[in-house]
C-alpha cells in the first residue's frame, strides 16, 4: 500500500507542529512573566514614591519586590512543571506496562485511534503495525497521550525562564524610579511602564493571533490602575505619617 508513508509524514508534521507550539508557549510565558514583573514592581515603587521621596527607600523597595517576585515566579513554575512532568512520566510508565502485558490490545487501540483521524481501517492497521514495530511506546505516547517522550517538560528550565523574564520586566520600573531626578521620576516611571505594557500587550496578542488593540488596552489599563491605586495608598500613608 502507498498510504502508510503519508501517515508517517503526517506524524512528522504533527511532531514538528508540536515543537513549534511548545516554543510558542515558552515565548508567551516569557512575555507574560516580563509583563508581571513590570506591573508588580511598578505598583510597588510608585506606591512607595507616593509616601516618600527617599531614593534609598525606593531602591530598597524595588529590589525587594524584584527578588521576591522573581523567586516566587520561579518557585511556582518549578512546582507546576514538576507536577506536569510527574504526570507525563506516570502516563508513560502505565503505557509501557500495558504494552508489555497486552500488546495485541494496544495495537488494536492504536489502530482505532489512527482510524479516528480519518484513515481507512486497512491503512490504519498497517500504519499501527509499522509504528509499533519501529517504537511502540513512542507511537502510543504521541498518538494516544499527546506526549513527545523526547521533549518532556524540564522544571529547572521553566523556573529559570520565569525568573529571568520577571527580572527583566521588573528592572524597567526599578531603574525608572531611581535614576531620574526626584522631580521627574514619577512621570518617567509611569510613561516607561505604560510604553512597556503597550509592547507586551501587542506581543502577547500577536502570539495568540488575537486583536492587538483590545490586548494593549487591557494591559495598559490594568497597569495604570495598579499604579494609581498604590500611589494613592502611598500618598495617604505618607500624609498621615504612618
Amino acid at each position: 500500500m502507498t498510504d502508510a508513508p503519508e501517515d508517517t509524514d503526517a506524524s512528522a508534521h504533527e511532531a514538528h507542529g508540536g515543537g513549534l507550539g511548545s516554543r510558542l508557549n515558552w515565548l508567551r510565558a516569557a512575555v507574560l512573566g516580563a509583563n508581571d514583573g513590570v506591573v508588580s514592581t511598578a505598583g510597588l515603587v510608585v506606591g512607595v514614591a507616593g509616601a516618600t521621596e527617599s531614593q534609598a527607600a525606593l531602591l530598597t523597595a524595588g529590589l525587594a519586590g524584584l527578588l521576591a517576585g522573581s523567586m516566587s515566579m520561579a518557585a511556582g513554575e518549578y512546582v507546576s512543571v514538576s507536577t506536569q512532568r510527574d504526570s507525563e512520566e506516570a502516563a508513560l510508565a502505565q503505557e509501557k506496562r500495558e504494552l508489555r502485558e497486552d500488546p495485541e490490545a494496544e495495537l488494536a487501540e492504536l489502530t482505532g485511534l489512527l482510524a479516528a483521524r480519518g484513515l481507512s481501517a486497512d491503512v490504519a492497521r498497517e500504519a499501527a503495525e509499522q509504528l509499533t514495530a519501529r517504537d511502540a511506546l513512542r507511537a502510543h505516547a504521541r498518538v494516544e497521550l499527546g506526549i513527545d517522550p523526547d521533549r518532556l517538560t524540564i522544571p529547572w528550565h521553566a523556573a529559570a525562564a520565569s525568573f529571568l523574564a520577571f527580572t527583566v520586566g521588573a528592572l524597567l520600573p526599578l531603574l525608572a524610579i531611581v535614576l531620574p531626578p526626584a522631580s521627574a521620576r514619577l512621570w518617567v516611571t509611569v510613561v516607561s511602564v505604560l510604553a512597556a505594557l503597550t509592547l507586551t500587550g501587542w506581543w502577547s496578542a500577536r502570539l495568540g493571533e488575537a486583536p492587538a488593540g483590545r490586548a494593549i488596552l487591557r494591559n495598559v489599563a490594568g497597569g495604570a490602575l495598579a499604579m494609581a491605586v498604590t500611589y494613592g495608598a502611598g500618598s495617604l500613608l505618607g500624609a498621615t505619617g504612618i
